[in-house]
């Protein structure tokens, strides 16, 4: 099997069973592959957007993982999306928070930040022609 060099990062949930939903249904993700330790808890889900691999591990008593929520946070993730403004509605009917609203920079780029209800931020984007005034 060949293995192509790609990000994919690992993000910590407090209630996985319940958590994990919000990844399906306010980004879309397709969840491929669960394992689960003794008590029930997600060990690792690994989930896709398209072609975009993340992995998710809950937050259970003896790991190690880090608690966003209790930090402030802990990534931004950008996720390139043909559907921006779709996938940004569809985010925030399943419970995501917005940082900014999705707007076109003229370094062309369309592009609007949320934050998902675990406290990990996401900036949604795609490429759109640069403004020709843009001395970038």
């Amino acid at each position: 099997m060949e293995t192509k060099t790609a990000f994919a990062p690992m993000l910590t949930i407090r209630n996985g069973v319940t958590d994990i939903d919000f990844y399906k249904n306010g980004l879309g993700a397709v969840e491929h592959m669960r394992l689960n330790n003794d008590d029930g808890s997600i060990h690792v889900a690994e989930l896709m957007i398209d072609d975009a691999m993340f992995h998710l591990h809950e937050i259970y008593p003896h790991s190690n993982a880090f608690d966003p929520q209790a930090h402030a946070g802990v990534i931004t993730l950008g996720l390139m999306t043909a559907d921006v403004h779709g996938l940004f509605d569809k985010a925030i009917a399943a419970g995501a928070t917005v940082i900014s609203p999705v707007e076109d920079y003229e370094y062309g780029y369309r592009q609007g930040t949320l934050q998902d209800p675990f406290g990990h931020q996401w900036i949604l984007q795609c490429r759109i022609p640069a403004s020709p005034d843009w001395k970038g």
